[in-house]
């Protein structure tokens, strides 16, 4: 028996990780269809909230193909969807890095994108088609750094699992641009516009009725614990296995925060 079987009841609306908790880059995990239909029956809420730098659109498709009924669960938010609303209030075209599917898909969400010399933004959806380590990158964020471009990370995340390979995301090319003196604009958990955006669509319920599960500790748990909602860990997914370090909550100044309980999987 998990202890989310026994989840109380007062946690209305659930906010859900997706990579690492419903899926692990090839496939769905077990059990997760049973226990977002058992929530919703429950008369829950289930709002998947991911750092995918990608529209709804197209993760709902990436969730059925996988196996996901679309009616286990009310809505997804994403990184993405939260960074493609802020590019377009710029009204200007922004560089753009990764790969030429993710720029397919942003310029199909309405984003215009020009050579970078001629940029003051970057939109960074993650590592390109042809460079797979920060190296690779240093003389383009030495650049930007330089001309005080803005790069924009679409996907807070450093690392991904695609089932046992760790895929080095956005976040880590952010890192590195802010260790040269670049300005960096994050979008997704665990920054504050992807919780006030859900919360916002949710109805702005009470926090003491929101929870959130995740297997990120710097973006599930972190994100979670700033915005004073309750938090499941699951240890099976980034963290492979392991629990929340003893000096978590001192090293990140969040007094005597800890996760309501920790779990292997949502099965």
């Amino acid at each position: 028996m998990s202890e989310l079987d026994a989840l109380p009841a007062h946690y209305r609306l659930i906010l859900c990780d997706v990579w690492g908790c419903i899926h692990d880059g090839i496939r769905l995990l077990p059990g997760v269809v049973e226990r977002l239909t058992r929530w919703k029956a429950e008369g829950r809420t289930v709002f998947l909230v991911t750092n995918a730098p990608r529209t709804e659109a197209t993760i709902a498709r990436e969730l059925e193909w996988l196996g996901l009924p679309r009616s286990a669960y009310d809505r997804i938010d994403s990184s993405g969807e939260a960074g493609i609303d802020a590019l377009t209030s710029l009204g200007r075209p922004t560089g753009f890095l990764g790969t030429e599917d993710d720029r397919a898909e942003l310029e199909r969400a309405g984003l215009a994108f020009v050579e970078d010399s001629d940029a003051t933004d970057i939109a960074c959806i993650g590592f390109d088609d042809h460079r797979a380590s920060i190296a690779d990158y240093a003389a383009d964020l030495d650049r930007w750094a330089a001309r005080g471009v803005t790069l924009h990370c679409l996907n807070p995340d450093r690392v991904a699992m695609v089932g046992e390979i760790a895929v080095p995301c956005a976040g880590a090319i952010a890192d590195a641009y802010e260790e040269r003196g670049g300005r960096v604009t994050w979008y997704g958990k665990p920054h504050p516009a992807i919780y006030q955006h859900v919360l916002a669509t949710a109805g702005s319920p009470p926090l003491d009725s929101v929870v959130a599960i995740g297997d990120g500790l710097l973006t599930d748990m972190l994100g979670a614990a700033r915005h004073g909602i309750a938090a499941v860990f699951v240890t099976g997914g980034i963290q492979r296995g392991a629990g929340i370090p003893a000096d978590f909550a001192q090293a990140h100044g969040l007094g005597d925060w800890r996760p309501l309980f920790t779990v292997s999987s949502l099965a």
